[in-house]
């Protein structure tokens, strides 16, 4: 079976198919950003299939760029390479994983929860490969990887040796590449215990098959050793806590006290359980099966007040349509958050939604912190950004590339 899918894919990929861009819609894709939408495409050439490389033309016929088609994307093609001669076979999926396994090793310590391979950040568009001490969670989210599945498995067990790998292309976006959800064991076995992994001096529990994502938040790995780093002696509130990531590290920093907020009682047993892994004392954790917003309403009615303060919500906003109504939410529960904060208190404060970028994020915040000040009885009261915030350096973002940040974050201080 594997032998004729192998044979199909490389019959596909020797058909000369040519995606030809509008006139000045090439500028983009020779500027190396790796997304061609189908507006900007004038006419297809022959009749690729899903995954198949295509060849990207200017108007005027000059060559551009080799990309992966994907028929029923608003992203008709993701770029693999921009030099004509490289081939996009096995051994270029290989040289592509070595890069990526080469750059963590080089800058991420102190952790065995990794992110080996981001997406178009390391030429490999809708990958995303977290490794877990020896066990490796992939997630195919485009129709290039797709095709080259079995080549990307194949490599990533040469090149890492870990025993056991997970496919969890369970996110709602391969839907709009034509593709259905998919989750299970790829290699290995296993046992279905969590994963103990290490990071910062933390042990943490992952459930690949079940949790979040790939089951764990690794992009807030530098911003938890933050928090850890600033909570000692201080009275914490985590909002949306999920399995306790930022509480976890807050109580290894020395938190006099840590409040935990999430409405998934499943992620907050989870955090109970990390908590004996780690040794911590239950009496200064707390953990609430509740609603954020109305947790958030409740606490300011009480004039509850904190010293730390961490804002990690889900993903308000996963397309530019529900753009306005995410921002009215951050504004909601950023201004709440405010309110709750003691004098030289902090509030660590994110968005994850791609859609959102770095300067609306930004703007929202500041009219977060105008309707605060206009609710507070002490009129030198005000609030500084200390620190602007972003995911881990195992997930990079190309300069071409800027919607690749899609984690953004401020570390705010009230005066």
């Amino acid at each position: 079976m594997h032998i004729l899918v192998q044979r199909q894919r490389a019959q596909i990929n020797k058909m000369n198919f040519n995606i030809v861009l509008e006139a000045g819609k090439e500028r983009p894709i020779i500027r190396r950003h790796p997304w061609v939408y189908s507006s900007a495409i004038k006419r297809v050439e022959g009749k690729p299939k899903p995954g198949a490389t295509v060849q990207i033309l200017a108007h005027d016929g000059r060559w551009i760029a080799k990309a992966a088609y994907s028929p029923e994307s608003k992203i008709r093609a993701r770029v693999w390479s921009w030099q004509e001669s490289e081939a996009i076979d096995h051994a270029f999926f290989k040289r592509k994983i070595a890069k990526a396994i080469e750059y963590r090793r080089d800058w991420v310590k102190n952790t065995n929860a990794i992110r080996l391979i981001a997406g178009e950040a390391d030429g490999l568009p809708g990958l995303i490969v977290d490794q877990y001490d020896q066990t490796i969670v992939c997630q195919f989210l485009s129709t290039g990887v797709e095709l080259w599945r079995d080549a990307i498995i194949a490599s990533l067990l040469e090149q890492t040796q870990c025993t056991l790998i997970v496919e969890r292309s369970d996110a709602a976006v391969r839907s709009r590449e034509g593709l259905q959800e998919r989750t299970g064991i790829l290699h290995g076995t296993h046992s279905g215990e969590l994963i103990a992994v290490h990071e910062n001096g933390v042990q943490y529990g992952i459930d690949v098959l079940g949790g979040h994502k790939t089951g764990f938040y690794i992009d807030q790995r530098d911003n938890r050793k933050m928090v850890s780093e600033l909570a000692t002696n201080r009275r914490v509130l985590n909002m949306f806590c999920y399995t306790g990531g930022f509480s976890l590290a807050a109580l290894k920093g020395g938190a006099k006290s840590v409040m935990s907020v999430d409405s998934s009682g499943d992620a907050l047993q989870l955090a109970q359980r990390q908590m004996s892994m780690n040794g911590f004392s239950e009496e200064r954790a707390s953990w609430h099966d509740a609603d954020a917003f109305a947790t958030l309403t409740t606490l300011r009615n009480a004039k509850e007040k904190f010293d730390l303060i961490v804002l990690d919500p889900p993903k308000f906003a996963p397309s530019v349509q529900h753009l306005e109504r995410a921002l009215r939410a951050y504004k909601e529960i950023n201004r709440a958050a405010l309110q709750l904060l003691n004098p030289e208190g902090l509030l660590f404060t994110f968005s994850c939604s791609g859609a959102v970028s770095p300067e609306r994020f930004e703007e929202t915040l500041a009219s977060s912190v105008s309707e605060a000040l206009g609710h507070m009885q002490d009129p030198s009261a005000n609030y500084r950004i200390i620190r602007r915030l972003s995911a881990g350096l195992d997930h990079p973002v190309l300069a071409s590339f800027p919607e690749g940040e899609y984690l953004k974050g401020l570390l705010l201080q009230r005066l």
